[in-house]
């Protein structure tokens, strides 16, 4: 296998990573950050408030997204990944 072709699929696995996680961190960054300011406006210093929130959200986006997630895996298997095991 040749340098450029390796480096060429690593550099798309990483983009692929990055879209897929995308959504879900970007819901933790966004409810984390709510959760903090509610916290800061009400001096409520309760652990579980951040935890259980966030953690509700992520999976709530985790439920949505998993279709595009899925569907993005498989696109990049099928297209760059079995391609170069069968030696196309």
């Amino acid at each position: 296998m040749d340098e450029a072709i390796f480096f060429d699929t690593m550099r798309q696995g990483l983009w692929v990573a990055l879209v897929i996680s995308l959504p879900i961190l970007a819901v933790a960054l966004v409810t984390g950050l709510t959760i903090g300011l509610f916290q800061a406006l009400t001096s409520i210093q309760e652990m579980t408030l951040t935890f259980v929130p966030k953690l509700a959200a992520i999976l709530v986006v985790f439920w949505m997204s998993m279709g595009f997630m899925t569907q993005s895996i498989v696109s990049f298997f099928h297209d760059r990944i079995i391609p170069l095991i069968v030696g196309v």
